[in-house]
């Protein structure tokens, strides 16, 4: 049974910084695509962050966090982190841990099968 337990969110002022993390349960890294969506309120949920399951260590970002954002895996802890720098108001959202067999990273919702519960991150001007 796959199981993703997210944690770390909070109340930050903007330009703050945050750590997400995410540990997971029945996942192999090397064999699901990995990453993180959030859901702002009244917005459709949007990809965040992704790393492919193909060795390649690939990751994907939306543009709208590059450069602020840094994803990155601890197969040791079988723990998902998400690095957020420069917080922004409009970062403020739910944020979920995701997974897929097949993914893609870049793709929807719909794309990933297993989530966990969420974690809210609250960004103030």
């Amino acid at each position: 049974e796959v199981q993703l337990v997210e944690s770390g969110g909070g109340l930050v002022q903007a330009g703050g910084s945050l750590r997400l993390s995410c540990v997971a349960s029945g996942v192999r890294f090397d064999d699901y695509d990995i990453g993180w969506f959030r859901q702002a309120p009244g917005k459709e949920r949007e990809g965040v962050s992704c790393i492919r399951s193909d060795y390649s260590g690939t990751t994907y970002y939306a543009d709208s966090v590059k450069g602020r954002f840094t994803i990155s895996i601890d197969n040791d802890k079988n723990t998902i982190y998400l690095q957020m720098n420069n917080l922004k108001p409009e970062d403020t959202a739910i944020y979920y841990c995701v997974a897929d067999l097949l993914g893609p990273c870049e793709g929807g919702p719909l794309d990933f099968d297993f989530w966990g519960q969420g974690t809210q991150v609250t960004v103030s001007a």
